[in-house]
């Protein structure tokens, strides 16, 4: 079967049913099923485990940079989801016991979707306590998405005042809670808040040693990933943009011609600085300071997204503000979704790693 053909199919299907999940309550298990069916979160695994290596194989870097893209055109709630599929599983590889890998490996296989929890209610911040032979996990996640999608997420708990990542179990519906997740995009995320008080785990789930997750290239180093999606919710914003000046009989007009041309102009910045990314720092030589390579990739993914909306605000006008329409969804979830993680840390975070070497970004 042909990738790309099949990619492109696939990102067909699951945009035509975007505009019905686009609520508080919508559910994407359907297109879950149909990424599993296609065997799409399985193509996240190493081959040595039956997948493809997206995101986990260097020489199926840019593979996975495009699954990402085609999601983020199609629904970039989804393509969130699937983000953190691709990452857990990443996360697992790299710093999880043999058995932890074989054991997540078959959960993959048996259709389970991962996902990674970092976020925590400040006023109770998740934590392990030892309790003989195993651990209890105590405290709340928040901004947790996939809520009832999500069978196991890679989650962060304090352990000697570092961060300890553990495997868990997160398909307790009683514990999840998204009545809290009220933001005007993602809604289709189904995020919210879910308390893992009084969940035991044993020691073969821990992912590596208090503080792993933060290591150099892969922690800044893999948002490159998300950013794919960013580029990929453009590209639609892009081409829904050209489509209705055309049918408007509007893009001979000089004024709109600019900005299709910079719109363009935009992605092309976007896709050249994110592919350079997903190479460098999915390659296995990659050293930790590479990691500023992403964090730049992520600044100019970042305006160069808020350009192109932007762009479409001024061509299109109140037809940019339509609810429900393709155009309005859009625009409304890469706002929502270009806020995530800190984006002001991330910006000082890239410069610090620059003035460091005390080279430019084509030395790194």
């Amino acid at each position: 079967m042909n990738d790309v053909t099949s990619a492109n199919a696939i990102g067909a299907m699951i945009c035509h049913g975007a505009a019905d999940c686009d609520h508080r309550e919508g559910d994407l298990a359907a297109e879950i099923a149909l990424l599993c069916a296609e065997g799409w979160l399985q193509a996240c695994l190493p081959h040595a485990h039956g997948g493809k290596g997206w995101g986990t194989e260097p020489s199926a870097a840019l593979e996975a940079f495009n699954a990402l893209r085609e999601l983020g055109r199609a629904n970039l709630s989804l393509a969130r989801l699937f983000e953190g599929h691709m990452n857990a599983i990443k996360l697992v590889m790299l710093f999880g016991s043999p058995e932890l890998r074989n054991e997540m490996a078959q959960l993959v296989h048996q259709g389970i979707l991962l996902g990674v929890w970092g976020a925590d209610e400040p006023a109770d911040p998740v934590r392990l306590e030892r309790a003989q032979d195993s651990f209890l996990l105590q405290g709340r996640k928040r901004f947790a998405s996939g809520l009832g999608l999500v069978g196991r997420a890679i989650v962060t708990a304090i352990l000697d005042d570092r961060p300890q990542m553990v495997l868990a179990a997160t398909d307790d519906t009683a514990r999840a809670d998204h009545s809290e997740w009220r933001m005007s995009g993602m809604r289709a995320t189904r995020s919210g808040t879910y308390d893992f008080s009084g969940v035991r785990t044993s020691r073969k789930s821990l992912v590596g040693k208090p503080g792993d997750l933060l290591r150099e290239p892969w922690f800044e180093g893999g948002i490159w990933r998300y950013c794919a999606a960013h580029l990929g919710a453009a590209e639609a914003l892009h081409g829904e943009l050209c489509e209705a000046l055309i049918a408007r009989g509007r893009h001979q007009e000089s004024n709109q011609r600019r900005r299709i041309a910079a719109s363009a102009a935009a992605v092309e910045t976007m896709r050249l600085w994110l592919t350079h990314s997903a190479k460098t720092l999915e390659a296995e030589d990659a050293a930790p300071e590479q990691a500023a390579i992403a964090l730049f990739a992520r600044e100019v993914t970042e305006d160069e997204c808020r350009k192109i909306i932007s762009l479409v605000e001024q061509s299109l006008g109140m037809a940019a503000f339509v609810e429900g329409s393709p155009i309005e969804r859009m625009r409304r979830d890469l706002s929502v979704f270009l806020c995530q993680a800190r984006p002001d840390a991330k910006r000082e975070a890239a410069v610090e790693m620059l003035l460091a070497r005390g080279t430019m970004v084509e030395h790194l």
